[in-house]
């Protein structure tokens, strides 16, 4: 029986920690940090930072863990993924050096443009007053990009010149390099891949919803709910985004000396002239994540070992129900958050920024948790989470109460 480390805290971790666990090969789930919600589903929290690398290996050492599974960006970024493998342990996620394709802008760009890999028109810019003259010359809208990594916050769509120019002050305030890019109308969707060198296993195609409020307004957010899979996306859409997309990603990165195991994660949106990129991610999206893994009917621990590797894995998902999940977020979330605010404990739900223990958990950051359910079709998928939601004392915390509208609505 293995033991396997999750390393993050947030309800991606949660999700990634309940499917390994469900796995008859494991006996031990560990969660570095972890939260106090995962406590609820059998999983062992560590109290290790995410960025503590060689706690993190010790500990891994220590414990005879078989496999290590990277949840956040910021640690993949900084190259957890090389410190393992330079350790000797068995890892999934990105090196150093692939996860530029989701910690900078740039080098996805350029990399796309190598590969000629459907994507919006950019420039790019080094100070702020040939970003605004440019910007003044354009039409709008237009889309603001930090260059690096910003938690799913770093892109401002502008509907006029003057947010444009806001964003732009914002954003020179913490980068040196900021691309303006063509705002692209379309039906945006997410598409994640397992990948084990050239071997690669489809998740169901998923739709996250960033805004803070109902009809997409408010400031942009790590995402506040998504659902699964997406009608829009059809088996042909489906197979124009692999043959446009997916696989010629997973031949550049060889082409490129930058094959790994791990995820990517298409930021997708449909265009009249077919499926392009927003943007990758190098890991399994949140909240995507907690309404995707629990699809998986084969053992998600095999199925990872198969692509580490390079084995083609056998995977079979869930084909009959729609899954939607609602994220519960602190009060001034996305900005400065109230700590301390009660928050519900429910079976099934996937737990993040909490404190206290459960049965007495409270918030200590921006998204809390996540409560999920599925049916047979998204509107009762919608109906049965908005129900639980309404039997829950949610008090001051915030969600939204259209998630999957989208779905039900464009055609």
């Amino acid at each position: 029986m293995a033991k396997v480390l999750v390393v993050g805290n947030g309800g991606r971790e949660h999700a990634i920690a309940k499917a390994l666990l469900a796995s008859l090969q494991v006996e031990t789930v560990y969660c570095a940090p972890g939260n106090p919600g995962m406590l609820l589903d059998g999983i062992q929290t560590v109290a290790i930072d995410e960025m503590a690398f060689a706690a993190l290996v010790a500990f891994a050492r220590k414990n005879a863990v078989k496999l290590t599974v990277i949840g956040p960006e910021v640690p993949l970024a900084a190259g957890i993924v090389d410190y393992f493998q330079t350790a000797g342990l068995a890892v999934f996620g990105p090196n150093e050096a692939a996860a530029k394709l989701e910690s900078s802008k740039v080098f996805a760009k350029q990399f796309m443009a190598r590969h000629q890999i459907p994507t919006a028109g950019y420039r790019l810019f080094h100070d702020l007053t040939s970003a605004i003259a440019y910007s003044r010359e354009q039409v709008t809208p237009q889309v603001i990009k930090v260059d690096g990594l910003a938690a799913g916050k770093g892109v401002t769509v502008a509907m006029s010149h003057d947010d444009a120019e806001t964003a732009l002050v914002k954003a020179f305030e913490t980068t040196e390099t900021v691309l303006i890019e063509d705002y692209v109308a379309g039906f945006e969707f997410s598409q994640m891949v397992l990948v084990g060198g050239d071997k690669y296993v489809l998740l169901p195609t998923a739709q996250d919803h960033k805004r803070l409020l109902d009809d997409d307004l408010g400031p942009n957010t790590g995402g506040m709910g998504a659902y699964s899979p997406v009608p829009q996306v059809t088996p042909a859409i489906l197979a124009q985004t692999v043959a446009t997309i997916i696989e010629p990603t997973i031949a550049g990165l060889k082409a490129d000396g930058l094959s790994f195991e791990g995820v990517i994660y298409v930021g997708g949106i449909l265009t009249p002239q077919g499926p392009q990129v927003i943007e990758y991610n190098l890991r399994l999206g949140d909240p995507e994540a907690q309404i995707l893994l629990p699809q998986c009917r084969s053992d998600f621990y095999q199925l990872i070992c198969d692509l580490l590797q390079h084995r083609q894995p056998v995977v079979q998902w869930q084909t009959t129900d729609t899954y939607l999940g609602v994220v519960l977020a602190a009060p001034g979330y996305p900005g400065t958050t109230q700590a301390g605010v009660p928050v519900p404990t429910v079976a099934g739900a996937d737990y993040a920024s909490v404190a206290g223990k459960p049965g007495a958990l409270v918030s200590a950051g921006g998204r809390l948790m996540m409560v999920t359910a599925h049916a047979h079709d998204l509107a009762t998928a919608q109906k049965a989470v908005y129900e639980k939601l309404g039997q829950l004392e949610v008090g001051p915390l915030i969600y939204r109460h259209d998630i999957g509208a989208k779905g039900l609505a464009e055609k």
